[in-house]
Order: structure tokens, then sequence, then C-alpha cells
């Protein structure tokens, strides 16, 4: 059932539920998030997030530890966790970029994230719990251009990555203190950390655009993406080799996700949500 709520008059760059969607973390272009929560049928101011100097530009609201990372154009990334009297405190993670860090997605295990930013490079970031703080190790290569999206793989070791230089990637995060030695997958079976394990255009040679957001099929066999072409394009390693792209008639979509292994949702500029199967 759809319902219409208002948040102000300022558009809403980015946002993320809480669990049961009783809570939403926004950012209305700017460089504060404000928390509220559903009571009584309408949306109340609960909280807000004052700790970055500029623009948020990406929310991710962890499901079973109950934290929110954040990320913005001033190069860094907040782990916002409450205390014992209800209030969110910020972690500092340590990005080490040197431009905007652009998005931000919890893991499935929720043990470490992933920015991207416009250094051309990702930050997997996990927690040091000898200095009590965030650390990340980088992937940079072979990425030439802004990292726009991001999806983790179902196993918490692969990395999906949509980037402005039209191309769409999917990397190991592999963090032998962190993660578990993950088992062999369509694709790839040695997973090293920043392995590059597929790399995909967004298009055929003459076209693409770049990514605009990408996902991984629940089993994690599947990988789907969109591009400022007004491309869908899917990869299906197992069985085929050369993905699968519908260069459609609308307007660009902005994001994809799969509701099951056939079928994938996506929404963009024409303002009506399609489904494909």
């Amino acid at each position: 059932m759809t319902e219409k709520h208002s948040f102000g008059n300022e558009p809403i760059t980015c946002h993320a539920f809480n669990r049961d969607r009783t809570q939403v973390a926004i950012s209305s272009s700017s460089n504060q998030v404000h928390i509220y929560a559903l009571k009584g049928g309408a949306w109340e101011k609960v909280y807000e997030l004052n700790e970055h100097a500029s623009r948020v530009t990406s929310i991710d609201w962890a499901a079973q530890s109950n934290r929110i990372v954040t990320c913005a154009a001033d190069r860094n990334a907040y782990v916002w966790q409450r205390d014992s009297a209800g209030d969110w405190k910020p972690t500092l993670v340590i990005l080490r970029i040197n431009r905007a860090a652009t998005c931000v997605a919890w893991s499935p295990d929720e043990n470490k994230f992933a920015v991207g930013s416009g250094a051309r490079l990702i930050s997997v970031c996990y927690f040091e719990e000898q200095n009590d703080w965030w650390v990340s190790k980088h992937i940079k290569k072979p990425i030439r251009s802004t990292v726009t999206c991001l999806a983790w793989h179902p196993n918490n070791v692969l990395l999906a990555a949509g980037s402005s230089d039209f191309k769409c990637r999917v990397f190991s995060t592999y963090i032998k203190d962190i993660d578990k030695k993950p088992d062999a997958t369509p694709w790839g079976t040695k997973m090293p950390f920043a392995e590059l394990m597929l790399e995909l255009n967004t298009s055929n040679d003459c076209g693409g655009g770049w990514v605009h957001g990408v996902s991984f099929s629940p089993s994690g066999n599947k990988l789907a993406w969109v591009a400022h072409d007004s491309s869908i394009s899917v990869a299906d390693p197992a069985n085929n080799p050369i993905p699968v792209t519908l260069n459609t008639d609308f307007l660009p979509f902005r994001c994809v996700q799969f509701v099951n292994e056939n079928s994938i949702a996506v929404a963009g500029f024409d303002y009506c949500p399609m489904l494909f199967s």
C-alpha cells in the first residue's frame, strides 16, 4: 500500500530505513542527517546527526546491529551507534581518500562496509578493536573514474561496483582476520583482497553510460546493473559468459533490485517503477 508523507521542501538526496521500517534516516542536500520515527501514522523527527562538514552523499542502516554509516563530500565517513542513554554517537572512519565519498553499503554480515569515492577507489572498512576505530583497505585498479554505486554478494566477500567509466566490476574484499574462507562461486574460485573477478561494459562497444545502480540476485549467481544510456544489463556467468543488455526507450534508470532470481525492479527519471522478468 502506497503512503504519501512530507519531510520538508528540500530535495532528499539519500535515505535509509531501519530493520522494521519504523524509523528512517534522511539527508536533504545538507551536511545533516535527520532521523524520523513513525508515531501515530505520521513521521516525527526524533534525532539529528551533526558531524559532517559537507553534503551527505549516502546513508546505510544495518538491520541487525542497528548501526548507521554515513559518508559525505567532506571525504569522511562515520559509524553511528546508540549509547546507553539512547543518543547516537559517531565513530570516525579512516578512509584515506582525497575526493568526495559518493556511496556506502554495509556487508551482509555487518562486520565491514564499503565506501565508493571520486578518488577512483573503494575503501573496504572494518573495525579495529585495539584502537577503537574503523580502518580501511583500498581497491584501486583498474577503476578509472568515480565509483557511483555498490552491492554486496550474499557471501560477504564479493563486491560489485559501478562507476562513471562505463564499467561494472566485481571485486573480492576478503580480509583474512575478518572473513571466513569463501567457497567457489560462478564469479571465480581464488579471492585474495582486491582481486578483480569480472569487468563488464555497461553496453556495447559503440555506446554505454555511467552506471547508476547495481544488484546481486538472492543467490548471488546473477548481477544486474542500470546505466545512463537507459540500458538494463544482467550477467549470469554460470550459464552465459556474455551479459544480456536491454536498451530501452525510457529515461535512464537510477536504481535496480532483484525481486527474485528471474525478476528485477528498476526506477529512474520516468518517475515510474518497472518490473522486468
